[in-house]
């Protein structure tokens, strides 16, 4: 998982008074409109695919400074309700807009990450996460670089921990994987890297082994 305990977060690439804003947030929840910090940060994430990145943390931490001042969840079901929303239009979203649709599936992974109950990830979002991982390795997808690189960066980061939440899914994944793998034809010889790459990975318990790393990363430097 991430570093919450850091201070610093990306907002500059927000407006003045969007950055008082979720600075105000990040402090002093209570004080300003969550739902509306809420709808501001999903939208910039959907834009801005290093702010996705980033806004996990960001959400944690108010979550955290909300939960400490209010005892309450407003920021939390806000979020949700609209990760819902976008996610229930996933396919418009992906016609209308790929780097947007990355920048979702970059986004609720990262939420994925961060967010907790009792110190586990949030069972409400295990089969959306899924569901966009899927949607990725579809053979049209995996003949699009950008959604290959995409879904190989989630499965490095959350891989791991969404496996345990459901297994059974991370079979057929990978069943899916292995298929686009070896039957596609047309995939580029990146993607063909990257997929490789992510079944050893897996195969290896999560874990890149010392030759893997040699092998594929000086390969895609190259």
């Amino acid at each position: 998982m991430g570093e919450p305990g850091r201070e610093e977060y990306e907002i500059h690439s927000f407006d003045a008074e969007t950055q008082r804003l979720l600075k105000t947030a990040l402090k002093e929840p209570g004080a300003v409109d969550l739902e509306k910090v809420a709808n501001v940060i999903v939208d910039q994430s959907l834009k801005d695919c290093m702010f996705s990145k980033e806004a996990g943390r960001i959400c944690y931490t108010i979550i955290q400074a909300e939960s400490k001042q209010a005892s309450q969840s407003v920021f939390r079901r806000g979020l949700l309700n609209r990760l819902q929303q976008e996610y229930q239009a996933r396919e418009q979203l992906r016609a209308r807009s790929l780097q947007g649709w990355v920048c979702y599936v970059t986004f609720i992974c990262n939420i994925f990450d961060y967010l907790r109950v009792n110190n586990m990830p949030m069972m409400a979002l295990v089969n959306p996460v899924y569901d966009c991982l899927f949607r990725l390795a579809q053979p049209d997808s995996l003949h699009k670089e950008e959604e290959v690189d995409c879904l190989v960066l989630q499965l490095h980061r959350i891989g791991e921990q969404l496996e345990k939440m459901n297994g059974q899914r991370m079979d057929e994944l990978f069943g899916l994987l292995r298929d686009g793998f070896l039957l596609q034809d047309g995939l580029s010889s990146l993607s063909q890297l990257l997929l490789l790459e992510l079944i050893e990975f897996r195969a290896a318990g999560w874990r890149t082994t010392p030759a893997a790393q040699k092998y594929y990363y000086s390969e895609v430097s190259d």
